[in-house]
């Protein structure tokens, strides 16, 4: 028998071990008890999983066999447990306490900073895995990022140690007080938290910058097992009053817990915080200079990072937009900081207990649906303790609080009076796909200008025509000045073949924006759906993808995720800002890889998408003037956009509406000194029609990160200054 626990997870009085175990065969069978120290049985929840790595590894073959587990029982600090694996007549017992867990852990953080993370067998197993799945290419794209950190300019610690605030401007903190000045009221659920990580946190807060605080803890570690909260609560309490504590006699859960720390609040602010993370010296300062700033809102959140469990470390730093609706719904990226006005925290009530695993998500929701506004503060104020290891735990050990997510976004659309069909996995557990109820069949305008590269044009119908599940759709080509007979010959048989489809005429000059604007003056339908002819559907349910975004009230634009011919991606939402104007996403990254926080995988609202696959109302359209005539080529697609977003509608990008973009192979390059003339003479007219996202940033993207690539890589601090505009090098 072999076996192996890949991660160990204490969360307040439970324990999660994940691993895998395997017998002389494949066929072998795994039995599973977890007894105390004194040998009595104890129950627990066993997941089977999924463990091909672990097949091919040892049995060189995948099998249809769950080798892994996913084990979690109750734990109590203090005491021994013995997990008992047995296989093939053999049994193996482990043993886990405190002691044991740390010292696991330490050995564990020496091997790896020992050996190459490249050259680990899970490493390999995983880029064969990917090799065989994707091929080559899409390994060595995989392969060549990784080895790039993902391109970035620095590593986290040497970004994070030149970006902090230094002691001069933490002293300004301290002695030039604010004006306004509300008082903070960090709130804390404690349950058996170790003595080190409680006093590093209650530290953190002691050391702040800012001084009108109070911290509320509730103990909720059972009857005689709260000793250490309670011994190390009233050493603060003594050497300063602003730190308050209470015995809860007993777990009421996170929800609970939580609550009852909010009831002892006496602040104009609600901090909500973990009892084993810290907070950065100048956290709190920032908060009340935001509150100071923009007294108007009564929801704010900040960037976070996370810390080692021994505390000397951060890494995976998490930079958020402004406040983005719908990537709330398919992730929880609010988190951490969380700051609420107490106003708002008695309209919306506390967190529920029905949502625990996910009581922060649906509080998250409740609080945004009823804020008067909602400010995200772009800095880290928040360490998240974490163990640098445990993005490789089995996912299974995330069902309960995936489960809870999902009820808490169904929830959301219920209160909005959204139907949602269902709301799913997306990339991984705790990245939600939600599917929208359609209304009706509406009829949709497929609105493509065209000239010659019928062939491109032909694929492009016919493969939405056969693989799209949405089926009342017309086709409206708009004809620009082709020039070979063979191409009106095809106009001829197409419409006679495809009712669906219809040739009109442009007889003027190329000017894609007035090419467009004509052919949605001759589409029927209720909603425009403007594709380029060198296009390919690859999702069946792109129209309902888009569709059901397009439908709701407060959507006026839904973009698609466009691949190019190698499954690298080409579209995946438009940041304003870089390059200098605007560009596209995740350019050149493999589908398969994994984004900034899976970002490419996430529905969420951007400042633009692209034309080359863009759904709008028609009724918006009209309302907006449609595209930009004065912009003949380059930028009419994200200029629509920001009239859509000047007009107070939503941008959606639709990463589940999936097509091939072969790419330009219609119009060509600005390769003349005429194009090039004409493209400067563009970039001019959008940045005179929108200075002022061009000077502040993109909402929806985030200072701290470059400006000068696509991957959402860490902001080169020798050549852009955070705070500062991206400036154009040409003459606008």
């Amino acid at each position: 028998m072999k076996y192996k626990i890949d991660v160990v997870r204490i969360r307040e009085n439970s324990i999660t071990l994940n691993g895998w175990v395997i017998g002389k065969a494949p066929e072998s069978r795994a039995t599973f008890r977890v007894t105390d120290e004194s040998g009595n049985p104890l129950r627990f929840r066993h997941v089977a999983t999924r463990r091909d790595d672990v097949s091919q590894i040892y049995y060189k073959k995948t099998y249809d066999r769950e080798f892994g587990f996913d084990i979690c029982f109750p734990y109590e600090r203090g005491r021994s447990y013995w997990l008992r694996i047995r296989c093939d007549g053999r049994e193996k017992r482990i043993k886990f306490n405190e002691e044991l867990i740390a010292k696991r852990a330490s050995v564990a953080h020496k091997r790896l900073e020992k050996i190459c993370d490249l050259m680990n067998m899970e490493t390999v197993r995983v880029a064969a895995e990917f090799g065989k799945k994707y091929g080559l290419r899409a390994l060595f794209l995989k392969s060549k990022h990784k080895l790039q950190g993902l391109d970035n300019d620095y590593d986290y610690k040497e970004w994070y140690d030149l970006t902090k605030p230094g002691e001069e401007e933490l002293k300004r903190q301290r002695t030039q007080p604010l004006s306004v000045r509300p008082l903070l009221s960090v709130v804390i659920p404690a349950y058996k938290t170790p003595e080190k990580y409680l006093r590093e946190m209650m530290d953190s807060i002691l050391a702040q910058t800012y001084s009108n605080w109070e911290v509320c803890v509730a103990n909720g570690s059972p009857e005689g097992e709260g000793a250490v909260v309670e011994k190390v609560m009233g050493w603060y309490a003594k050497k300063d009053s602003r730190f308050r504590y209470k015995n809860l006699g007993g777990n009421k859960g996170i929800s609970g817990n939580t609550n009852a720390a909010i009831e002892m609040a006496r602040g104009d602010y609600i901090v909500l915080a973990d009892h084993d993370d810290t907070l950065p010296e100048h956290a709190l300062y920032e908060v009340a200079a935001a509150v100071e700033a923009h007294p108007e809102c009564d929801m704010l959140y900040s960037d976070e990072d996370k810390l080692d469990m021994d505390g000397g470390a951060l890494f995976d730093p998490h930079f958020k937009p402004d406040f983005n609706p719908d990537l709330l719904t398919s992730v929880n990226y609010i988190c951490h900081l969380l700051v609420v006005k107490r106003g708002l925290m008695e309209r919306v009530g506390g967190l529920r207990h029905e949502f625990d695993g996910a009581q922060d998500y649906d509080f998250i929701f409740r609080c945004s649906e009823a804020a008067k506004g909602i400010y995200h503060i772009p800095k880290v104020l928040y360490h998240w303790r974490c163990h640098q290891g445990s993005t490789a735990s089995n996912p299974e050990s995330k069902l309960y609080a995936f489960e809870a997510g999902s009820r808490a976004i169904m929830a959301h659309y219920e209160r909005c009076g959204i139907a949602a069909e269902k709301v799913e996995k997306g990339v991984d557990y705790g990245i939600y796909h939600t599917s929208f109820c359609i209304k009706g069949t509406p009829l949709v305008s497929v609105v493509i200008p065209n000239k010659d590269h019928i062939e491109d044009l032909d694929l492009c119908i016919r493969s939405i025509l056969r693989k799209a599940s949405y089926q009342n759709l017309e086709f409206v080509v708009i004809e620009n000045n082709s020039t070979k007979k063979e191409t009106f010959a095809y106009y001829k048989e197409v419409q006679k073949e495809l009712p669906q489809v219809r040739v009109v005429n442009w007889e003027r000059e190329f000017n894609y924006s007035a090419i467009n604007n004509f052919g949605a003056s001759q589409a029927k339908g209720e909603y425009l759906l403007f594709l380029n002819n060198d296009t390919e559907i690859i999702e069946p349910r792109l129209f309902e993808e888009m569709l059901g975004f397009c439908q709701r009230e407060d959507v006026g634009i839904v973009g698609a995720r466009l691949l190019y011919q190698d499954d690298t991606i080409q579209h995946a939402g438009v940041v304003v800002g870089f390059g200098g104007i605007a560009g596209h996403t995740f350019i050149g990254l493999h589908q398969a890889e994994n984004s900034y926080f899976h970002r490419a995988m996430c529905a969420q609202d951007y400042s633009a998408v692209t034309a080359a696959c863009m759904m709008t109302k028609a009724s918006v359209f009209c309302e907006v003037g449609g595209f930009t005539e004065e912009l003949a080529v380059a930028f009419n697609d994200i200029d629509f956009c920001m009239k859509v977003r000047a007009a107070g509608l939503l941008v959606v990008y639709a990463p589940y509406a999936l097509m091939y973009h072969y790419e330009s192979k219609s119009r060509g390059l600005e390769d003349t000194p005429e194009k090039v003339a004409r493209f400067n003479r563009e970039i001019a007219v959008f940045a005179r029609r929108w200075p002022e996202i061009l000077e502040k940033g993109d909402p929806y993207y985030n200072p701290n990160l470059t400006l000068r690539k696509s991957n959402f890589a860490l902001r080169d601090l020798l050549k852009e200054k955070i705070g500062e505009p991206y400036k154009l090098e040409a003459e606008v």
